[in-house]
C-alpha cells in the first residue's frame, strides 16, 4: 500500500471528526509555515483480533519498525511507537490499547460482544484501521457505562478504528521558536488547551515536550437519539536533542498520559 494515500485518507477521516485540526494547519500555512506531523495516535483493545500487533500490520508492510513500549498502569494501556526505516519525515506511529483482563466481566463483555460484531472478511483487511466504527450503531446508555469505568474503552466503541490525533511538529515549523509560542498563538485563535498536568507535558530535561488542543465536540447518533461527545484532538510536540546531538524519538508515558485526558469530556466544562 501506497504511505502517502494511507496518510491522506487517515487526515482526511480525522479532519471530519476534528475540523479543528484543518483550522489550526491552515493558521499555521498563513504565518508562512510548513506542517509536518511528528506522530499519529491509534487506540485499540488488547483484543487478539484487533490488538497492537493487528493496527500495525500495515505499516509494518510499509516500512516501519517497533521502537519504543510503553504502560500506563493507572489507565490500564500498553503501546508501542513505530517508525520508518528509511523515511525521516514520515510519521511515527503510537499504537495504544486497552488492557481487558484488567477490567469487570460486565466491560469485557461488552467489549467482546463488539468486536464479535465484526465480520471476518473485515478483520482480515490490512486497512482495518481506516474502516471506523466496524460494527453496529451504538448505544449511549452502553457508552455511559463504559465512560464510568474507561474514557478510553467509550471513546473507542463509538468511534472504532482510526487516527485518535494528529501531531504537529513543532521543531519544523518555521515561524515558531518554541512550544509556549504556539500554545499562545492557539489560545489568541480561540482553542482552548488540555491543561490536565500542565498546559506543557513534560520538559527539555527529558527531551520532549507536548501540548494538545481539548477534542472537538461533535454530534454522534446513538441508538436512542442523537449527542454531543468528544471526537479527536490536535497534538504539537517539541523535541530535543540528547548527549550525542541525536533528536529524541520516543515518548514519555507520564506525559502521554496526560495527553490522553484530551478527548474527556469533563475537561470540556472545567
Amino acid at each position: 500500500m501506497d504511505l502517502t494515500y494511507f496518510f491522506e485518507e487517515l487526515w482526511k477521516q480525522y479532519t471530519v471528526k476534528t475540523p479543528s485540526a484543518q483550522k489550526i494547519k491552515s493558521l499555521f500555512e498563513a504565518e508562512g509555515n510548513t506542517v509536518f506531523n511528528d506522530h499519529i495516535a491509534i487506540r485499540t483493545f488488547n483484543d487478539p483480533r484487533v490488538n497492537i500487533d493487528i493496527l500495525a500490520k500495515p505499516f509494518i508492510a510499509m516500512g516501519y519498525e517497533p521502537k519504543g513500549e510503553y504502560h500506563f498502569k493507572a489507565k490500564k494501556l500498553r503501546a508501542k511507537h513505530f517508525e520508518h526505516k528509511s523515511d525521516g519525515n514520515a510519521p511515527k506511529i503510537f499504537i495504544s490499547e486497552l488492557l481487558l483482563e484488567e477490567f469487570s466481566v460486565e466491560l469485557n463483555s461488552i467489549i467482546q460482544n463488539t468486536i464479535n460484531q465484526i465480520a471476518h472478511t473485515v478483520l482480515q483487511q490490512e486497512d482495518l484501521i481506516l474502516k471506523g466504527r466496524v460494527w453496529a450503531k451504538p448505544f449511549f446508555e452502553i457508552y455511559k457505562r463504559l465512560l464510568s469505568v474507561s474514557e478510553y474503552a467509550a471513546w473507542v466503541y463509538v468511534n472504532g478504528f482510526c487516527s485518535n490525533h494528529f501531531t504537529v511538529d513543532v521543531n519544523k515549523l518555521q515561524t515558531f521558536k518554541n512550544l509556549s509560542k504556539v500554545n499562545e498563538f492557539l489560545k489568541e485563535n480561540g482553542f482552548k488547551m488540555n491543561t490536565s498536568g500542565g498546559e506543557i507535558k513534560g520538559s527539555p530535561s527529558q527531551l520532549l515536550e507536548q501540548s494538545s488542543i481539548l477534542a472537538d465536540v461533535v454530534e454522534v447518533e446513538f441508538e436512542e437519539n442523537v449527542k454531543e461527545i468528544t471526537s479527536c484532538y490536535y497534538e504539537f510536540s517539541y523535541r530535543y536533542k540528547n548527549n550525542h546531538a541525536v533528536i529524541f524519538n520516543g515518548f514519555i508515558a507520564d506525559s502521554a498520559d496526560k495527553i490522553f485526558e484530551s478527548t474527556d469530556m469533563q475537561l470540556q466544562s472545567s
